[in-house]
């Protein structure tokens, strides 16, 4: 069972006994989301192209996911999302969270309830799919634009951020494509750099002083 948080702007996040970790930043869950997702990473790529691919490592409390689907809604932007998750979050866990208010936009239960390995069509700008699986494992074969990276810290999940599992997601991430991550950690831009990402150091949200944006080159 996760251990529900109220972060310093007010939004949930949960507390993970298996990886000794919380789920967002304790200085605030929606506003870490918003500063790094969306508009570090979405919005600029909606001011060029009207149809974006979406690959998330950790569906974890599913408030990226909602975020995204609130912003193709708004925007008009069609939006197609796949989410890998290994440790998921239960339903009655995910029902206490409440970013369905803060944010604006009802669906995070839905998220949760979509079933695995299925591609769902949330709205007319929207499909969602969740993969129940570890990304190690995972056979990608699609290639997206854009790549929301939110796995554990490399002190809980090492083996989530090497240049192996880079290079995998590089191998699928289109030209110009993006990847965007709260950790800046010396050890993930290098991994980041030598699996053929172009890495930049951006302002983090709150109290954070840098987060990773990444252009596959």
């Amino acid at each position: 069972m996760e251990r529900l948080i109220i972060t310093e702007d007010g939004s949930h996040s949960l507390f993970s006994p298996l990886f000794n970790q919380q789920y967002h930043s304790l200085q605030g869950a929606l506003t870490e989301s918003l500063h790094i997702y969306i508009q570090l990473g979405l919005l600029p790529l909606i001011e060029d192209q009207n149809e974006i691919s979406i690959f998330e490592m950790g569906f974890g409390s599913g408030l990226n996911a909602l975020l995204a689907w609130k912003t193709a809604d708004e925007r008009g932007c069609r939006i197609s999302y796949t989410s890998v998750e290994a440790y998921p979050v239960s339903a009655d866990e995910a029902a206490l969270l409440n970013y369905d208010a803060l944010v604006g936009k009802p669906g995070l239960l839905l998220l949760h309830q979509c079933p695995w390995n299925v591609r769902n069509e949330l709205s007319a700008q929207f499909n969602f799919s969740k993969v129940l699986a570890r990304l190690q494992d995972l056979e990608i074969t699609d290639s997206y634009d854009l790549i929301f990276y939110d796995a554990f810290d490399p002190r809980a999940q090492p083996e989530l951020w090497t240049e192996e599992i880079f290079a995998k997601i590089a191998a699928h991430t289109k030209p110009g494509g993006v990847l965007v991550t709260y950790s800046s950690k010396g050890i993930v831009k290098r991994a980041l750099a030598a699996a053929g990402f172009r890495v930049e150091r951006h302002r983090g949200p709150g109290r954070k002083v840098h987060v990773l944006k990444a252009i596959k080159l």
